[in-house]
């Protein structure tokens, strides 16, 4: 069977990173997959969530939503912190705790790395491309502030 975009069915969609895409971010990356697009960015603060408080580590957590027009039809921005809808929820949990996953937590200090990943354009792939580009943007983030001495080890 042919894909849409003529591909075959072991063939990747082209794939691009582009580092350091948002001036101000402590570490971002725009991923394309194909026509996906997401943009990773990674903010960091001195402090963690009260059940970390004491036990010098770090975290690392995501949020993830899609932009009005990224896909064909408009989805409604989430207005409130609460509204987040279940399958954006879900989809940020899974890209938070992958990146935990592959993250020396104790390296970090007592600081929280929260990584948004942000649909620019939807064309399959979103969970993926956020969890690569939420890796490549979280890397660096860790190389700047290695790089700044605030970091020991990455």
């Amino acid at each position: 069977m042919a894909r849409i975009d003529g591909r075959a069915n072991d063939e990747l969609r082209p794939v691009s990173i582009a580092l350091g895409y948002q001036a101000f971010a402590e570490g971002s990356a725009l991923i394309e997959l194909g026509q996906t697009k997401v943009l990773c960015a990674v903010s960091v603060d001195d402090k963690v969530p009260a059940f970390l408080k004491g036990e010098s580590s770090g975290w690392v957590t995501a949020e993830y939503a899609m932009l009005p027009r990224s896909t064909h039809t408009r989805t409604p921005r989430r207005i409130l912190p609460d509204s987040s809808a279940g399958r954006s929820q879900e989809i940020q949990r899974l890209i938070g705790r992958a990146l935990r996953a592959v993250t020396d937590l104790r390296a970090l200090g007592e600081r929280t790395f929260t990584v948004d990943c942000d649909v620019l354009q939807a064309d399959g792939g979103t969970r993926t491309a956020a969890i690569t580009g939420g890796y490549v943007a979280l890397y660096h983030a860790l190389y700047n502030l290695k790089r700044q001495r605030v970091l020991k080890l990455m």
